[in-house]
């Protein structure tokens, strides 16, 4: 080894040895006689002293040494002055006193700052991913994500899993998003796809008998890129034979209440998880990813003013509508041009209008509301009672802003689902360091696609009914429920899985439903529906987006951030700058040819 000891492992107990360090230059001062170096390397950060009365020949390379030169020292490891300690740095009461010196590797003038944590334009970033790395944020965020992949590997060896690999190049099947093709050289014409997820493969290794599987697992989905969205992502896969749903659901809590507790400790885990049906979660929340982390509830206004004198109300529900609302806490107060601002916001997102009606401006208990506190354009059209009622059911006080919208049901939880979230952002509702996990269950089966005129399955084509339910498949399909459930975490979605449909019959019949003809079945499918007739045992899994996962423990803004080496939200690798053209040779060996726009 170049180094005898990290910077970081270097404490009190050290003074006195005899060191070798190596590793980058973070900061350089120069105060006339003596120099001193910041010494970083991945365990830590030390001051090394550099003294001409130690050694002129050492002092002289001091004087040439810059941020991030790469760097190894001898010496003896010293307290350091009595009123220079560095409470901020862990190794902050010594310093290596240097009486040997070599420049390993100079630098150039990095593009942007690797020993301040300030904000940097993230082209820049991504394109100097290799420097962005050393920056101890990004560098912390490396470690989590080993901690929390080793921790997981850990928790399932112990509880008899086996970790299969599963292969890259596989066929190109359906399942959501679009596929990215590889052309065969060998066979003209053909192609592999690289896996959107090891689905298949992982229900056949239930048929092999491998009755507990887990993989992380590289996936890939050509689709548009968002915060939480890449090109190729990680996820923790498990498939487990002879289980229901709550097998899985239980053991998902118990790894990821294990995980939290053991690796982010000081963050508040609220226990034990929540359990909602998907009907439950869209009635309250307006989404089936909610956001636990605060109330503000959706509740269902429509029999207090069913028979108001407000035409927006009782219209919708004379149409078969509702009216619905939250309560936004403390916004009573709220200007003109404010209302007007979250006016526009829900007509963005769909709705017609939104009904703001102002509690007053000062705190207080709703018995004490008069009408002449009430802020509303329909406060003209609703009895004070009315309105107090309206308030009592949305758990509002004086003070607060009651945000109303009347209209088709569906619609009406979506947008109130998400003003519900933009209000929990714009008041800091949702605590930072609370992690609040729930599952979702009880999701309906199929979803009918108006533009291909078929039912789509709301998971994927290999969920399977609740067993109530497989006689409605003839008859009525838009009654069944999926055995489906996900995982969420703080308004994403983590995980999501399902009881798998374990019989070739039934497959069969779903993929039919789904407007597949036979001839496709069998040319997609074929090998699943025969491994189906060899005995297949009943079973299901999940899959985990551990890059999601490690965005929300790192409190990061982008599954970017958790990445090494991730693309823009263009799909963009600025590292390598891929994608990027072939040669003609190339493609004549994979039996191509560009078609000239």
């Amino acid at each position: 080894m170049l180094k005898s000891h990290s910077c970081g492992e270097l404490s009190k107990d050290s003074v006195g040895t005899r060191v070798t360090l190596a590793g980058w230059a973070d900061r350089r001062r120069d105060h006339g006689g003596l120099i001193f170096i910041d010494l970083r390397d991945s365990e830590g950060v030390v001051q090394v002293v550099f003294s001409p009365e130690k050694s002129k020949e050492y002092h002289e390379i001091a004087s040439q040494i810059r941020n991030e030169y790469v760097i190894r020292v001898s010496g003896e490891v010293a307290l350091r002055p009595p009123g220079t300690e560095n409470p901020t740095l862990a190794t902050g009461d010594i310093e290596l006193v240097v009486d040997s010196a070599q420049i390993l590797n100079p630098s150039k003038t990095p593009p942007f700052y690797i020993n301040e944590d300030i904000e940097v334009d993230e082209n820049l970033r991504l394109k100097y991913r290799y420097l962005d790395l050393r920056r101890a944020r990004m560098k912390n965020n490396l470690v989590l994500r080993h901690r929390v992949v080793k921790f997981m590997r850990d928790f399932l060896d112990a509880r008899g899993f086996v970790e299969v690999e599963t292969p890259i190049l596989i066929k190109s099947t359906p399942e959501g998003a679009r596929d990215y093709l590889v052309p065969s050289r060998i066979h003209a014409g053909k192609f592999y796809a690289l896996p959107q997820s090891p689905q298949q493969l992982k229900q056949l290794l239930m048929v092999a008998g491998i009755e507990k599987y887990y993989q992380i697992a590289k996936c890939f989905r050509d689709e548009d890129t968002r915060a939480d969205r890449q090109p190729e992502f990680t996820q923790l896969d498990l498939e487990m034979s002879f289980v229901d749903e709550g097998d899985i659901i239980n053991l998902l809590e118990e790894l990821f209440t294990d995980l939290v507790e053991t690796i982010k400790p000081e963050m508040r885990l609220i226990k034990p998880f929540l359990r909602l049906s998907y009907t439950e979660a869209m009635a309250r929340y307006g989404t089936d990813k909610p956001d636990l982390r605060f109330g503000m509830e959706i509740k269902d206004l429509s029999n207090i003013v069913a028979q108001s004198d407000f035409a927006v109300f009782s219209s919708a529900i004379a149409e078969g509508g509702k009216v619905k609302g939250i309560c936004a806490p403390g916004c009573g107060g709220y200007t003109r041009h404010q209302l007007n601002e979250l006016n526009e916001l829900a007509k963005s997102l769909g709705a017609s209008g939104l009904i703001t009606i102002s509690l007053g401006a000062s705190s207080g208990d709703i018995d004490d509301l008069t009408i002449g506190k009430v802020r509303s354009a329909a406060a003209k059209f609703l009895t004070l009672d009315q309105i107090k009622e309206m308030a009592r059911r949305l758990a509002a006080s004086m003070g607060d802003l009651l945000l109303i919208i009347a209209g088709e049901n569906d619609l009406v939880n979506r947008l109130l689902g998400e003003l519900r979230r933009q209000m929990g952002q714009r008041l800091g509702l949702a605590a930072p360091d609370t992690l609040a996990f729930a599952f979702i269950q009880d999701f309906p089966l199929l979803a009918w696609n108006k533009d291909s005129g078929h039912w789509q399955p709301m998971h994927h084509p290999f969920t399977a009914p609740r067993d109530e339910d497989i006689p409605l498949l003839d008859t009525a399909p838009e009654k069944m429920y999926g055995r489906h459930y996900d995982m969420v975490l703080n308004g994403c979605e983590i995980a999501g899985g399902s009881i798998r449909i374990h019989t070739s019959k039934l497959q069969m019949k779903t993929f039919r439903l789904l407007g597949y003809s036979e001839q496709e079945v069998v040319q997609r499918f074929g090998h699943m529906l025969e491994a189906f007739d060899y005995g297949a045992p009943p079973h299901g899994g999940v899959a985990a987006g551990i890059d999601r996962i490690l965005m929300l423990l790192a409190g990061e803004e982008t599954i970017r951030e958790v990445i090494p080496f991730p693309k823009t939200q263009n799909a963009v690798d600025l590292l390598f700058d891929a994608p990027s053209p072939v040669t003609e040779e190339q493609l004549v060996e994979l039996h191509l040819r560009l078609r000239e726009e």
